[in-house]
């Protein structure tokens, strides 16, 4: 087995992320450039499949394009929108919050700054990292099943939480990086890495992999 070499990894996983669907919150970004809809989208993705999320946002979009749209969007129409995501009786409740907390906090705008985002309702460090780097392309590093599962299953941390991980990864992922992180594994655990059953055979970085767990 080579010794594990994070430049070499992430070269190979950046060539998967291309070649396969882009993870949803990337994709919003990717068509709106817009913090705003990333981080809704974000708030919505949580315990949430991809491809939930996507026919769920693009449902919200059609009405909602600024904190304002959602201000007067009444919450049994919210939610009726959103009714196929993961706890959307609860996402409806921080989502109808937000316009509120985001003029009264940050001018009406979503802020970068973790400490910020953390403010936010419905917003916890995973989605806080994600934004931040997703929508600001700011250094942040999102820690969510996969990353957590699949940083551990390389054997390049040794955690029990993603807390645990998100810090671990503060201290030993190159800066360069960061941003890209979270989409590449993302995307990797999605097809080839799976929770059970991962395609080994087929994995571009088999020979860096000490398959923990496995």
């Amino acid at each position: 087995m080579a010794k594990f070499d994070i430049d070499a990894v992430m070269k190979e996983l950046e060539k998967h992320f291309h070649s396969v669907q882009t993870p949803i919150v990337d994709l919003i970004q990717i068509q709106t450039k817009d913090p705003f809809k990333v981080l809704v989208a974000t708030i919505l993705s949580a315990r949430t499949k991809d491809q939930t999320t996507a026919k769920a946002s693009e449902a919200l979009f059609q009405v909602v394009q600024t904190p304002d749209d959602l201000e007067k969007l009444s919450a049994a129409k919210l939610n009726g929108l959103i009714r196929q995501v993961g706890f959307h009786n609860e996402k409806t409740k921080h989502l109808k919050q937000l316009p509120a907390v985001l003029k009264e906090r940050f001018g009406g705008e979503v802020p970068s700054e973790i400490d910020d985002l953390l403010q936010l309702p419905g917003v916890g460090r995973k989605t806080a990292n994600l934004v931040r780097a997703v929508a600001f392309g700011l250094p942040a590093i999102c820690v969510d099943v996969h990353v957590h599962r699949i940083s551990n299953r390389w054997g390049y941390i040794r955690t029990k939480t993603p807390l645990e991980s998100e810090m671990a990864l503060r201290k030993i992922l190159p800066d360069r990086h960061w941003l890209n992180y979270n989409s590449f594994l993302v995307a990797f655990g999605q097809n080839l890495c799976t929770p059970r059953k991962p395609r080994c055979a087929e994995c571009p970085i088999h020979q860096y992999c000490k398959r923990v767990g496995v």
